[in-house]
């Protein structure tokens, strides 16, 4: 479970109660990156395990607490940038990171700007695949020069997507039409970087699995990324983490956010994600308590659990 903190005894908290990842969400007090002996780095110091500690900073719109940790250019911007200064950026955006305790960025953003749908914009390097996978290549290999896990998102693809997921939830093309297209960036990204994440998006896609059925849901969208089930695609067997299962309506309107992350973890999610925090023993009793009646089997918690693990020791954690 990852969790939103918004500052070190919420921080603690979440630690205490078992959470495997903290995300540092934009209202957090940035305090939690800056104040000695109440930040990261000290509950680093301070917790025999390690554990995950993730941000979403793409640069341009989506980057959080840029006061503390730096102000970059859009990916739209960079991606006309030489490809010296795409890896450095990602290499500047990577250490700063580091330097503050955190060791996974939501970044790079793989989906297509092809329909002009405006949550994705600027944040999109291309929409050309290719282009995609070229600049995305490049912002990645800074970041993991930096000793920061890069992340791809939106599995199966948000751009083409028929609105936004923090308001409602959207619905891609069919299958077949996103096979085609959207998903074209994964599978030589990973390929490349095996020990990247990818986060796994809400939009509905005709033609996967149960009808109606969010992505971060749906054991079908997770069977196609494992397998690699798509034009160009390689099997992954690294960490799928869920889009925000707390602050996105469209999936609040589908479902409360207690269920959501059971139903993630049935579905094949290593790590939910919740910015909101809240909740957080509840939660983590339904789950027990799901594994306890077998609901959820033993070996998806130990399989993701694995995988998670991993990551951090890949990170150097």
């Amino acid at each position: 479970m990852v969790v939103g903190v918004s500052n070190y005894d919420q921080a603690r908290f979440a630690l205490d109660q078992g959470a495997g990842g903290l995300i540092i969400p934009s209202w957090a007090d940035p305090g939690l990156l800056t104040d000695e002996g109440r930040n990261i780095n000290a509950l680093r110091a301070e917790y025999d395990r390690p554990f995950s500690v993730a941000i979403d900073f793409e640069g341009g719109r989506v980057q959080r607490h840029s006061g503390v940790l730096g102000d970059f250019m859009p990916p739209r911007v960079l991606a006309g940038m030489p490809p010296e200064v795409i890896q450095g950026t990602g290499y500047d955006i990577g250490v700063s990171l580091r330097a503050h305790g955190i060791n996974v960025d939501y970044a790079p953003l793989l989906d297509l700007d092809v329909t002009n749908l405006d949550i994705v914009g600027d944040r999109s390097f291309h929409g050309a695949p290719d282009e995609v996978v070229r600049i995305g290549g490049l912002f990645s290999q800074g970041l993991f020069d930096a000793g920061v896990t890069p992340t791809f998102k939106h599995f199966p693809g948000h751009g083409r997507a028929s609105g936004d997921t923090h308001h409602q939830l959207a619905i891609t093309p069919p299958l077949e039409d996103v096979r085609g297209l959207d998903m074209v960036p994964y599978g030589p990204l990973l390929e490349r970087f095996p020990h990247a994440s990818v986060m796994m998006g809400h939009m509905i896609v005709p033609g996967m699995g149960e009808d109606g059925v969010p992505s971060s849901l749906n054991p079908e969208a997770y069977r196609v990324l494992r397998e690699g089930d798509y034009p160009g695609g390689v099997p992954f067997n690294g960490v799928v983490v869920t889009d925000d299962l707390s602050g996105m309506r469209g999936l609040l309107d589908y479902t409360p956010t207690p269920e959501a992350v059971k139903r993630a973890i049935v579905a094949g999610a290593d790590q939910a994600l919740w910015s909101s925090g809240t909740d957080l023993p509840y939660i983590i009793d339904l789950v027990t308590g799901a594994v306890m009646s077998g609901e959820i089997p033993m070996a998806r918690v130990d399989e993701a659990a694995t995988r998670v693990q991993q990551q951090l020791i890949d990170g150097g954690l």
